[in-house]
């Protein structure tokens, strides 16, 4: 079943190199907490042997996925929408919040998650001076997380998701080096980018229907 592969895929995840000097690795399936809230995610909305499609994102952050180990699920989303009980402080991520906004105008999670896997270009996060970092905002770090990137998107196309399209969450850099990737291995035959969460929420309030109507759009695959 594919619970079962994602969930060994995430519980032994290792990058290739250590992170540059100063650049510290969230790896939350240290936590039994985690293991126990991603296994139950899993098996509620993976237990088959259905193919999805890929959403990917820049990489987890300590509010959200950097703590429950589900991508864009911080531990209230988790609660409230995907009914699992967790243990965590409810702090929230703006980026969750959006995420669970398309998912419900999408028709749910239980809807949603049948058509889609999200993941990351790295499934791992990382932090620098305690704030999140992103993959590409370092340029040591971009280059030395390059082969695990590579890596965790083979391994995770052999569970049979489709090739066919794939959506990317962030438009500009993420595009940009998730792009690249894909002209020099072929995952994918399309690759559709939409506007990260995050900078609508935190720059396009005022226009988040709008996005979540393009995110519905580019979603009728």
């Amino acid at each position: 079943m594919l619970a079962t592969q994602i969930t060994n895929f995430l519980f032994n995840l290792q990058l290739h190199a250590a992170p540059p000097q100063g650049i510290e690795t969230l790896f939350p399936f240290a936590e039994e907490a985690t293991r126990q809230a991603c296994t139950a995610f899993y098996n509620k909305y993976y237990n088959d042997a259905g193919r999805r499609y890929c959403i990917i994102g820049i990489n987890p952050g300590r509010f959200g996925g950097g703590v429950t180990g589900i991508p864009f699920t911080d531990p209230i989303r988790l609660l409230q929408e995907c009914g699992i009980a967790n243990s965590w402080q409810k702090k929230q991520e703006l980026s969750s919040i959006f995420v669970y906004d398309v998912i419900n105008a999408f028709g749910g999670a239980e809807a949603f998650y049948k058509k889609f896997y999200i993941t990351s270009v790295s499934p791992l996060g990382f932090t620098k001076d305690g704030k999140n970092l992103n993959y590409y905002d370092d340029k040591e770090l971009t280059e030395s997380i390059k082969p695990f990137a590579i890596d965790c998107l083979n391994r995770q196309l052999g569970w049979g998701l489709h090739r066919t399209t794939a959506f990317c969450f962030g438009d500009g850099k993420n595009f940009k080096f998730l792009s690249k990737l894909n002209a020099e291995n072929r995952f994918f035959d399309r690759l559709v980018p939409l506007s990260h969460p995050r900078f609508i929420m935190q720059y396009k309030l005022k226009q988040k229907e709008s996005y979540i109507s393009k995110y519905l759009e580019a979603f009728d695959v």
